[in-house]
């Protein structure tokens, strides 16, 4: 049975509602990874990790509009709006960042990253690019955050992490701060992006560990990060570290978005989608609702200013690879 932590009498039904189905044809079994938004062309990518492929789908018509090869392993990606450059971390050979053409999707150039280059996120404002490499694979107790800088194409530096896995990264756009979790060990590092150094390690071992996804709250000072190990979402306070709450959740979920606007946390996995609202009483956030999800759809990406939710669908059997478009329900 599928655990949650208020009563399915308390959720408000239709917090989304399916608006369009994008097909992806041609794909074969294999997951997804994670998506990237070029808002000013109005383009979504989809890295097709198992695939070998990037989607490009453009947004004002939900097709298909390119396939990007040459990554053989692609996980995560980073536009850079103004130089109209694609990153994408692979790790299927070579572990490196390569650098596309957002226009003609040629690849420029690749950035030599070591073993297990995975998550990563991209920062508009100073146009840095971090990306976490290292740990376990490379045989080393630490892993890294190496620093791209995509105005030069170059790595300016690298943030070591104790720790030998890392899955998701948040920043804060009012402070130089960064949210990065440490797998195995339960811990969330606190690093001072202007300094490259870690200040702070908040260690949440005894709630769960195998830490996932994460969100950020950063007007309400609360981070959200994913334990699939027991199966639950810890609300932290982003200034203290301190936990103030937790909801209960089992599945296989891989994405955590915060809608700032709504006041919504969404976990993006299977069997559910799960839609929590907060309060205006506190810290209470109440079971929205719980959408059921198609085969292997763990990977979501949110756009505002659409008001829309896109989520990916795996090709499985004869079935074919989808991106399923919902609105987000006022």
């Amino acid at each position: 049975m599928f655990l949650c932590s208020r009563s399915a009498h308390a959720q408000v039904p239709g917090p989304l509602k399916l608006a369009q189905t994008i097909p992806l044809t041609g794909l074969h079994d294999g997951d997804f990874d994670h998506f990237a938004l070029d808002a000013a062309g109005q383009r979504l990518f989809l890295a097709a990790e198992e695939n070998s492929t990037i989607i490009v789908i453009d947004l004002r018509t939900n097709k298909v509009i390119a396939k990007i090869t040459g990554a053989k392993a692609p996980h995560s990606l980073g536009y850079n709006s103004e130089s109209k450059k694609l990153y994408v971390v692979d790790d299927g050979g070579p572990n490196q960042v390569e650098i596309f053409d957002g226009t003609s999707f040629k690849l420029l150039g690749t950035i030599p990253m070591d073993a297990h280059a995975d998550v990563s996120i991209y920062d508009p404002a100073s146009k840095l690019f971090y990306v976490g490499n290292g740990g376990r694979q490379a045989k080393e107790e630490y892993t890294s955050i190496s620093v791209v800088d995509t105005t030069s194409d170059k790595k300016v530096g690298d943030v070591k992490i104790d720790g030998d896995r890392i899955e998701s990264i948040r920043l804060e756009e009012k402070s130089p701060r960064m949210f990065v979790n440490v797998y195995y060990k339960g811990i969330v590092a606190v690093v001072d992006r202007s300094k490259q150094t870690v200040e702070a390690s908040w260690s949440f071992a005894q709630e769960g560990k195998n830490f996932g996804s994460m969100a950020l709250d950063e007007a309400d000072h609360r981070l959200f990060v994913h334990a699939r190990d027991p199966g639950k979402v810890l609300v932290i306070d982003s200034g203290s570290g301190k936990l103030i709450t937790t909801l209960l959740c089992q599945g296989d979920y891989d994405d955590a978005i915060w809608d700032s606007g709504t006041r919504r946390l969404y976990l993006i996995g299977t069997p559910f989608l799960k839609v929590w609202q907060k309060s205006s009483e506190g810290d209470r956030y109440d079971t929205l609702g719980q959408v059921p999800t198609a085969f292997h759809s763990i990977t979501g990406f949110l756009i505002p200013s659409l008001n829309r939710l896109y989520i990916a669908v795996n090709h499985h059997g004869s079935t074919d690879a989808v991106v399923q478009a919902y609105d987000v329900v006022p």
